[in-house]
């Protein structure tokens, strides 16, 4: 069951207020029409858009982490390729001069 709000919902706003190439706020990840109609908005509005800013955030994570194990994945091939000693071109090792005392 859910609990009625007798309350106004306050903004999501964080103080970070720039847009992101999408239009969206760093900060709160609102749209423009979202942050400038806040106090015009119901509150089943304003739940509505706060549920829509963290499935943003949830969205925008999500990439940064495949953002970053994509480049880990590409650190660990140049390292393994730079370690790679099976490439070289004279695979057979000389011992002749070597000698056991």
């Amino acid at each position: 069951m859910e609990q009625l709000a007798f309350f106004d919902i306050p903004s999501p706003c964080i103080g970070i207020c720039q847009t992101d190439n999408r239009g969206y706020c760093k900060g709160c990840l609102r749209s423009r029409e979202e942050r400038f109609g806040w106090l015009n908005f119901s509150n089943a509005e304003k739940s509505d858009i706060i549920r829509l800013c963290q499935a943003r955030k949830r969205r925008r994570q999500l990439a940064m982490l495949k953002q970053r194990q994509e480049s880990e994945k590409i650190a660990a091939a140049e390292l393994n390729q730079q370690l790679d000693f099976s490439a070289s071109e004279d695979t057979t090792l000389d011992f002749s001069d070597f000698s056991l005392d």
